[in-house]
């Protein structure tokens, strides 16, 4: 005697209750992890990082190696005037891949509720840039190396200076591949996401520091304080992630001249604050509006 005929609903409910147990949070960040691994161009950044992070520690620390009282301690912090634009930058593309590829439709056909889509990737971005960090982090301790030997010194790493700023390096490094994230996330578009972000970090505080440096007279009586115009642009390129991320790696220096003395924990809750905002209007852009 054969078994009875499942009635037409039985496979849809089965379909619809196996796609439920199979779009889990876990398997969002595998997937997630997959796409970032499966680039060529997340290893060629990391890559770059981690070179560009030995490259410029190695020259500052010859460079001061002359000096009497070198220490090569000093020049740990380099190479992060670049480093971090690689990790910021694939952050970006990150961010942006789903939108410039065109996978966002598969992907958000599979998973329907879209923000952990957005938090996989944030979870996947500080999985790989914390990697990333602690490499470029060995990078730039192998790069005093050299200069250290060469005046007979040992390069001691277990002392109560080095190891907040390694971490505060490793954080730093961190803290901008979220940043980059968070503004590819929020503009969807790779080169405009791109341009955003390397203004915000490098080239605005450039640009307002040459602006206070030519509107300063040099001629002018010294005063007990800074001009009110560089006063302001040290606050503001404090303000900004590069700005506030750098204070991570420098406990033991206090604030600019003019600038709010923020110290380590301001400097890492600012940026925080710039990897949240975009963040938060990317999430609410991604479940109001329609992805194009």
């Amino acid at each position: 005697m054969s078994a009875p005929a499942a009635s037409s609903s039985t496979p849809v409910a089965a379909r619809g209750g196996a796609a439920g147990r199979g779009v889990t949070f876990t398997r969002v960040v595998a997937s997630e992890w997959t796409k970032l691994t499966s680039l060529r161009s997340s290893f060629l950044l990391a890559a770059v990082t981690v070179a560009v992070s030995w490259a410029l520690t190695y020259v500052s620390a010859n460079a001061s190696s002359v000096d009497p009282g070198f220490d090569p301690l000093g020049s740990l912090t380099s190479g992060l005037v670049l480093a971090p634009l690689g990790l910021m930058i694939l952050g970006v593309l990150i961010g942006t891949g789903e939108f410039s590829t065109g996978t966002f439709r598969s992907t958000f056909t599979a998973v329907p509720r879209r923000l952990p889509v957005l938090a996989a990737q944030v979870v996947v971005t500080a999985a790989f840039a914390l990697v990333v960090a602690v490499l470029a982090v060995g990078a730039a301790v192998l790069g005093i190396v050299p200069a250290a030997g060469s005046r007979g010194l040992t390069v001691d790493l277990t002392g109560d200076g080095p190891v907040p700023v390694l971490a505060g390096m490793t954080l730093y490094l961190v803290g901008m591949a979220l940043f980059g994230l968070a503004v590819g996330a929020l503009l969807r578009r790779s080169a405009r996401a791109v341009v955003t972000a390397v203004t915000v970090t490098l080239v605005l505080p450039i640009v307002l520091m040459l602006a206070s440096d030519l509107s300063t007279d040099p001629m002018a009586p010294a005063e007990s304080g800074p001009p009110p115009a560089e006063a302001v642009v040290n606050t503001i390129v404090t303000l900004l992630p590069s700005g506030a991320g750098s204070l991570l790696t420098t406990p033991d220096i206090s604030g600019i001249d003019g600038a709010p003395d923020l110290g380590p924990w301001g400097g890492g809750a600012v940026l925080g604050a710039w990897i949240l905002v975009p963040l938060a209007g990317a999430a609410v852009r991604l479940r109001a509006r329609d992805v194009t």
